[in-house]
Parts: C-alpha cells; structure tokens; sequence
C-alpha cells in the first residue's frame, strides 16, 4: 500500500501542467541533442544547469533527467538514417541499424529502436521505484566510515569500467580529487591551491569544469576534423512496424539487453555506453544467426537500444538512494541538488519525497512523450542535420560562454571553463577519459568530509574503518576489483573486451 501511495504522490506531483512543461522540454531538448552530434547530454546539462537555480528543484531535476534518457533515444535516429550516431551510445546501433535502412526496413529499424527503449525505460523506472526505499533505508544505517569506503569503491569500480588505461583512469581521478581539494577548508578556514588568487577562494564551480571538459574541449575536437559527408536513406520511409519475425526475434533481444542494461547502470562507471556496448556482444555470443550481424539484424538495433535507455535510467538509483553518482551525468545531478542546497543521500526520501517520487513518475511520462516526439518527427530531425557545424559551434559555444558566467557572476570564470576546454582537448588527444576525472572531482570534498569525521569520532584511530562491518566489507570488494584488474591477464582480457 506504501508503495502505490508513493506513487500516487509521485503523478500528483509529476503531472502538474509546470512539471509536464519541463518534462516536454527535456524530451524534446535531449532528443534534438542525441541527434545533432558532437554535443551529447553531458555538455548539454552542464551548459543548462545554471537554469535549474530559478526553477524549482523538482521541475529542475526532471528537465535534466529527460534530457538525459531523451538523448538516448534521439541518437537511435542519426545512426539508422545516416550511419552517424549523436550520442555515444548510439555507436553501435549503426551497425545493423544503418545496414537496415540500407535495406529499405528503415522504418522497422526505428520503430524497433523506439519501441526498445520505450519498454526499457518503463522497466528501469519500475526498478527505480521498486529498489530505491530499501537501499535508501539500508543506505541511513551508515554513518561517515561506511559512506567514505562506499566512495572509495565508487571510485575504484569507475577505474576498472573506464574505457582505456587503467593507470590514465587512475590519474585522472587523482587530479579531480586535488581539483575538489581547491578552495576555503571548511574547518580551518584556510584557503588550500588558490596560488593566491581570490577567483578561487570558493573553489572551481562543477558547471565550469564540467563546461570546459565536456563543451568546449568537444567543439574543439570537432573542429579539428572534417565535416563528414551525410548521406541520408533517400527511399522513402513508408512502413514503421516490424514484421511477425521481426517481432520475434527483436523483442527477447531487447528484454535481455534491458535486463543488462539495468545491471551495468547501477554500477558505478557503467551507463548508457558501456551498456549498450555489453548487450550487442552478448546478442551476438547467443543469436543463432551470428553471421547476419552487421548485415541488418534487428537483435543488433533493439538489444543495445534497450540496454543504453535502461542503463541511463538505472544509473539514478545509487545517485538518489546513497549519494553516489555513477556517471558523469550523475555527478551533475548531485551539482544540480547541490545548487539548491539538497545534500544527495538517502535522506532526500524521506525529506523530499515529493521532489523523488515525482521525478520517477516523470520518467514514465517522459518515456511516452519521447515516443510520440520521435518517430513523427523523423523528417525535421533528418533536415536538422543539415545545418553545417561550422554554424552550429558558434551558438553551442555562446550558450557554454553564458552558462558558465550565470553561476558566478564573474568573467574568470568564463577564463577557467576556457583553460578547462584546452585541457579536455588534450585528454581527448592523449587518449585520458575525462569521465573518471569529473567523478574525482564531485566526490573529492564529499570523501574529506567523511573522513574527518569519521576520524573525529574515533579520536584520530584509522581502524574505525577496518573495525565496522560494512566499511570492511566494502573496503575489501574495492581491493579485490583493484587487484583482479592489475592481473596480466584480466587486463589483456579487459582490453580486448573494450577493443570489440
């Protein structure tokens, strides 16, 4: 009864004439952005989360969140249209979605890929509203000990999942931990990396480095490349409903690429690419017609298209319940709670619950709309494109430029986004994935704290982490992943796993 009770607050509140607005806005926002390449949702958020300070907390999450899961969606229709994905996650729907289109089964393809994520999305936030009370309540028996090894952890299982290097990941979370360390210590009062200068004083913004690293280090490297020749299926699209065998084969792929999809999201470093990547492989590993991969099977369109909707989806449970973000999409999240104040954790149920339960009523709203907004609007989208990113930059370029002075009111930090920008871009180059180091970075300052106050309830003894079961516990897992991905062989092993 407690359940359905919630989730008669959550429609209450997600159904709001304002709350659907904003739902709309994100769907619609998230779609035109999965579609257009070289922005994604990342940048996307961070450009738009000085907006979510004058809205209300709920209205803001829920734009976000749509813009998120919507991204996925709209990536789908570049990649079968015009064998370009717009998102990352979208990468290897063109492998069979295209060669689909190719085929003239264009419409089959999409409304595959559509109805795919329409059932992963809705399943996924069915897990949200299932999962989410009891780790919230397991999550209120912690206290500082078990959330700083519950962070180690996070961060330890980021590395192991991060595309590349394992010693580059590692890295890259180190610098976001000494990037979070910059600022005013809140217990001495004493300002720590500012090399004197007062810009500084309150600390690097997570919209200005998430700006700099995702925004402009990602125009940066478009720029560098050339505009590629987009060549549109010129066959009319006429039929957008599969066959009978069609059915039948694409509907247990997406069941299990939702089912995998779901279990890498709550991972952390997992998410929409990663997951749609595993569930490709896995179809391919259990089809009984391998061969046809690449050549237009529509396993290979419905399974990772349900895997990346259901990883983008589950990816908010550890957020929500235990304060961990997953992604770097969930860490801007945790900016976004944080902009109003709202300490990320299990208490946001009970202290909140209209704003939680709203936000994942919203999902399943959210899911409908982008079905309706996709497929009808095939033909704008596919004109959109048309638009040469030579006049598209400009304008993505301004909105990072406003976003980032909206936060602070200051023009250095427009310089820093900047300076942030040429880094990215230098990642990008040196092949650093800069997910880990946004993740560092939002859980850096989080860590300390716990830290010193777990140390301050020992009295200054390190075992109080070794002594308390589940600090134990957890503290154990991290140096087992540690360990297991050191190994010769595991790290070949994973290498090639990324590789395929």
């Amino acid at each position: 009864m407690e359940f359905l009770s919630n989730l008669a607050l959550g429609f209450s509140v997600a159904l709001t004439p304002a709350n659907l607005v904003f739902a709309f806005v994100g769907a619609m926002i998230g779609t035109l952005i999965g579609v257009l390449p070289g922005i994604g949702p990342i940048a996307t958020i961070a450009m738009l989360l000085p907006l979510t300070f004058h809205l209300e907390p709920t209205a803001g999450l829920i734009m976000l969140a749509g813009i998120f899961y919507g991204a996925q969606y709209g990536g789908s229709t570049t990649a079968i249209l015009i064998n370009l994905p717009g998102e990352t996650s979208s990468v290897v729907t063109t492998l069979d979605g295209h060669q689909m289109a190719r085929n003239g089964r264009a419409g089959a393809a999409l409304a595959a890929a559509a109805l795919a994520s329409f059932l992963a999305g809705c399943v996924s936030t069915a897990l949200i509203a299932t999962l989410a009370p009891p780790l919230a309540r397991v999550g209120q028996s912690f206290g500082a000990p078990e959330y700083f090894s519950l962070m180690v952890l996070g961060l330890i299982a980021a590395v192991v999942l991060a595309h590349g290097s394992v010693l580059k990941a590692i890295a890259m979370i180190v610098l976001g931990l000494l990037l979070g360390l910059i600022g005013t210590d809140g217990n001495t009062g004493g300002q720590r990396f500012t090399f004197g200068l007062n810009e500084l004083a309150d600390g690097i913004d997570v919209a200005t480095l998430a700006i700099g690293l995702f925004g402009i280090s990602e125009i940066m490297a478009n720029l560098t490349q050339r505009e590629s020749s987009r060549e549109p299926v010129v066959q009319k699209i006429t039929r957008l409903w599969p066959t009978g065998e069609e059915f039948r084969r694409g509907w247990p792929a997406a069941l299990r690429g939702t089912a995998l999809g779901a279990v890498l999201g709550v991972l952390p470093g997992g998410g929409a690419t990663l997951s749609a990547f595993a569930a490709y492989a896995l179809e391919k590993r259990v089809s009984d017609r391998p061969g046809m991969f690449g050549r237009g099977a529509i396993e290979g369109v419905a399974a990772p298209e349900a895997a990346n909707n259901a990883g983008a989806q589950s990816s908010f449970i550890p957020m929500l319940t235990l304060g961990l973000p997953g992604n770097p999409v969930m860490a801007l999240m945790i900016g976004a709670l944080m902009i109003h104040g709202i300490q990320p954790g299990p208490q946001i149920m009970t202290e909140r619950p209209q704003m939680f339960w709203g936000m994942v009523a919203s999902m399943w709203i959210g899911n409908l709309m982008l079905v309706i907004i996709n497929l009808p609007l095939i033909g704008m989208w596919v004109q959109l494109l048309k638009v040469p990113y030579r006049f598209l930059y400009l304008a993505v370029l301004l909105f990072c430029a406003i976003g980032v002075y909206t936060v602070s009111n200051s023009p250095a930090a427009v310089v820093m986004a900047a300076i942030f920008g040429v880094a990215g871009f230098v990642f990008q180059r040196l092949s650093c994935e800069p997910a880990p180091l946004i993740l560092g970075f939002v859980l850096g300052p989080l860590m300390e704290e716990n830290l010193r106050r777990a140390l301050r309830v020992s009295g200054g003894d390190p075992m109080i982490f070794v002594n308390r079961p589940i600090s134990l516990g957890l503290l154990i897992v991290a140096l087992v992943l540690l360990l297991i991905v050191a190994l010769p062989a595991i790290r070949s092993g994973r290498e090639q796993a990324f590789q395929e």
